[in-house]
């Protein structure tokens, strides 16, 4: 399995997160800079264009252009306190003209004070007919993601992509 994983806005991948995705699969985990560039998701997808990817999941800013990134290339996400109603950085969201169909599943931290779960939810809610979405909402989480509950929500979506 390929994964494709996103990282926020001036992030990356830790070790550990890479160590538990390795469980599930080949993880390709590129570095991005949101702030420099306004179309990283057409840049993604140029990225990604030699290979197939089974799943996406992203984190914040990057769980914004994974859930169009997602889309474009009809696979599940898992998507962690995306950024999807608002951005502290400019990006531009490209028409994929696909239709909105594959799994998304959203973990939204209630604590979140970065990202507002509220809008996330109000976000989704304009397209509830279009997507399969299961939503998690924690009210232990805040916006960064604690190892144990990336293990954990990482497991429960592969355990969900293989009933």
């Amino acid at each position: 399995m390929n994964i494709l994983y996103l990282h926020g806005l001036d992030s990356s991948l830790s070790k550990e997160k890479r160590s538990v995705l390795e469980k599930f699969g080949s993880v390709f985990a590129p570095h991005l800079d949101y702030r420099e560039d306004p179309n990283s998701i057409e840049s993604i997808m140029r990225l990604i264009a030699d290979k197939e990817y089974n799943v996406v999941i992203g984190s914040s800013m990057g769980g914004f252009a994974a859930y169009y990134i997602a889309d474009a290339i009809q696979r599940p996400s898992l998507l962690f306190n995306p950024a999807l109603a608002e951005r502290s950085v400019f990006q531009e969201i490209p028409n994929f003209n696909n239709p909105l169909s594959n799994l998304k599943h959203f973990v939204l931290g209630a604590k979140d004070e970065t990202i507002d779960p509220k809008s996330t939810l109000n976000f989704l809610a304009d397209s509830l007919d279009k997507n399969d979405y299961n939503i998690k909402i924690r009210q232990d989480l805040q916006h960064r993601i604690p190892i144990e509950i990336f293990k954990e929500e990482v497991k429960a979506f592969f355990k969900k992509l293989c009933l």
